[in-house]
């Protein structure tokens, strides 16, 4: 235990003047401190949607087969699509009385079923398609369409590193107009606020709009096939932004 004690000790006084020198820098030399903003748009390969059905009837057993009903319809339309048993998930599923008076409980309406299921799409073609069968087939509710990305991870670090770039081009622009130089970068930070991405389309039917935005400082779009699907739906891109604050040396 004793030796434990001295080795922390001994740490502590090795790491502390380094941490001092490192703040004595910084105080002692002049810094500028910079943000870059970078938005990477991609067209989404995967589309998750989101559906709804709702039946009711006094007999709760009537009001479960009703909802039934309407879903094996709907699973059919689905398949006939190609999409895979795997790519269609219940979400919720609820059983509820109501009465005209909730508070205490008077007037029995009957027994509501809801039942909210998604649907995952590899191909973005087949969105509009399957929203029309869909509703033909007696389900009521789009609770919304989710588009994204597999490659994610990718898009991300390539905005991070567009970012980067932006941050030390601002740099050098604002010293070189006070007639300075910018050196080594003493601190790197990323900066989180919000949503990493966010989906931007003409579109905003059944009530769906993602929060999106255009970058101050870099705005890339990755080129991919049509963006066109139907009249009804225009597919858009997804804006995966990264944002950083960067400490130079000023010389």
């Amino acid at each position: 235990m004793r030796f434990l004690i001295i080795t922390a000790i001994m740490i502590f006084i090795f790491i502390h003047p380094l941490q001092a020198q490192r703040t004595q820098y910084c105080e002692e030399h002049p810094r500028i401190t910079v943000t870059g903003e970078a938005v990477v748009r991609v067209e989404p390969d995967k589309i998750i949607v989101s559906l709804g059905i709702e039946t009711w009837d006094a007999d709760i057993m009537l009001a479960k087969q009703k909802n039934s009903n309407i879903l094996k319809k709907a699973i059919a339309a689905i398949k006939e699509l190609g999409i895979a048993d795997k790519d269609i998930q219940t979400d919720y599923l609820s059983v509820e009385p109501r009465y005209k008076d909730e508070y205490d409980k008077e007037h029995f309406i009957g027994y509501f079923v809801r039942n909210i299921f998604a649907v995952t799409l590899s191909e973005p073609g087949k969105v509009e398609e399957l929203v029309t069968r869909i509703l033909q087939t007696g389900v009521q509710y789009i609770h919304g369409i989710d588009f994204q990305t597999t490659e994610f991870k990718k898009y991300r670090e390539q905005a991070r590193d567009l970012a980067l770039k932006a941050a030390r081009e601002k740099a050098e622009k604002m010293a070189g107009a006070l007639e300075q130089s910018i050196g080594a970068p003493i601190e790197i930070n990323e900066n989180y606020s919000g949503s990493p991405w966010g989906y931007y389309s003409s579109w905003s039917g059944w009530g769906y709009n993602r929060n999106y935005g255009m970058s101050q400082n870099v705005l890339q779009e990755v080129q991919g096939g049509g963006s066109e699907i139907s009249d009804t739906i225009a597919l858009g891109k997804i804006s995966i932004r990264a944002n950083v604050s960067v400490t130079f040396e000023l010389k």
